[in-house]
This record gives C-alpha cells, sequence and structure tokens, in this order.
C-alpha cells in the first residue's frame, strides 16, 4: 500500500495536503479498500465551516455507507465534481483524482496533530 510521505493522515483514515492556507482531502488508500466498490460520495458540505473531527460527508460502497471526517477545521471551497460520475477514482486513484474537498484552514495549528505516514501506517498495523 501507498502512504504518501507529504501527506498528514487522521486515525479515521483521512489523508490532508496543505498548502499554505488550502488543503485537500480524502481517504486513504487503505480505507478505500477495506470499504471496497464505492458507488456514491455524498458531500453536503459546500461553503461550510466543518470542525476537526465533525462529519463532512459520506462515502457509500456496495456493502457499507461510511461517514468522512474533517482532519482540520475549515471551510468547504471546492468539492470534487468528478466523484458525481465517477466515485470510484476513489478506488483507483486514492490521492490523486479521487480527492473529496479542498477547504480553506482555519487554523495551521491543528495539522501538526495529525498522524505522519509511518505513524498512520503504525495505526492501521502495516
Amino acid at each position: 500500500m501507498n502512504f504518501p510521505a507529504e501527506l498528514k493522515y487522521t486515525k479515521d483514515h483521512e489523508w490532508i495536503k496543505v498548502e499554505g492556507n488550502v488543503a485537500t482531502v480524502g481517504i486513504t488508500e487503505f480505507a478505500q479498500s477495506e470499504l471496497g466498490d464505492i458507488v456514491y460520495v455524498d458531500i453536503t458540505s459546500l461553503g461550510k465551516e466543518v470542525g476537526k473531527d465533525n462529519v463532512f460527508g459520506t462515502v457509500e460502497a456496495v456493502k457499507t455507507v461510511s461517514d468522512l471526517f474533517m482532519p482540520v477545521t475549515g471551510t468547504v471551497t471546492e468539492v470534487n465534481a468528478a466523484l458525481n460520475n465517477q466515485p470510484e477514482l476513489v478506488n483507483s486513484d486514492p490521492y490523486g483524482e479521487g480527492w473529496m474537498v479542498k477547504i480553506t484552514v482555519a487554523d495551521a495549528a491543528d495539522v501538526e496533530t495529525l498522524l505522519s505516514a509511518d505513524d498512520y501506517k503504525t495505526v492501521i498495523g502495516v
């Protein structure tokens, strides 16, 4: 499995890539493999501030629905529209074309509380 070192991770299996005060958020390769084939992504938080660890949407796989948790407090400024017609991008490219939202980070200090790639591997037992 792939865990890019430049990303930060949560124990709930989200990743975040921070560039200045803008961040891109998605779910990890581990999470998508555990969920199986993703058939629908539902994100209704566009334009809203979502607190750290609060739900910003859901992802639906063939057999389950799972909440998506915000890694840091921020305002959702963009939702990946490609997922409307191609939710399987989360399976095929979770760290690239399968990203879920872009946010404006409210507090950069939140990022420092997240897991490194090595810490995340420990959490999932890899």
